[in-house]
């Protein structure tokens, strides 16, 4: 088994891929090299991420792939409320993705603080981009 594979961050990250892909699934074809494709690179990237940083040999470099996981899974977010604007999702499936990544969002800056060594969030180094975007409501 490989260490990315016991993390439940990285099991959730496939999940929500898997959601993403069904989802888009349903968009209209005009968007298949659109807004289908950016969401579903999008959401298999933050899984991607997580792997490929726990391949790396300190911790700091780990981390800086987790951070760039959680951009990707912000970048879903954002692509979802164009999708739920478009009206290729209801209300009720922006929710569960909103929900989702929040759930993984919390988890992704945990795994970060864990990695730099940090007890809280609110113990990163100011100007953190991190803790400047993890801080911001939505």
């Amino acid at each position: 088994m490989f260490n990315f594979e016991k993390l439940d961050v990285w099991h959730k990250s496939i999940a929500f891929a898997d959601r993403i892909y069904e989802l888009t699934g349903s968009f209209p074809s005009d968007e298949r090299f659109g807004l289908t494709n950016q969401m579903r690179r999008a959401a298999v990237s933050v899984s991607s991420n997580i792997a490929e940083g726990t391949s790396r040999s300190s911790s700091v470099d780990c981390a800086r792939f987790v951070e760039l996981a959680t951009g990707s899974l912000f970048e879903v977010v954002s692509q979802a409320t164009i999708s739920l604007r478009r009206r290729f999702v209801t209300e009720q499936q922006y929710k569960e993705i909103y929900n989702a990544a929040e759930e993984q969002s919390r988890m992704l800056s945990g795994l970060r603080a864990s990695l730099l060594g940090y007890m809280r969030e609110d113990e990163l180094p100011s100007g953190s981009q991190l803790s400047t975007l993890n801080s911001q409501p939505l």
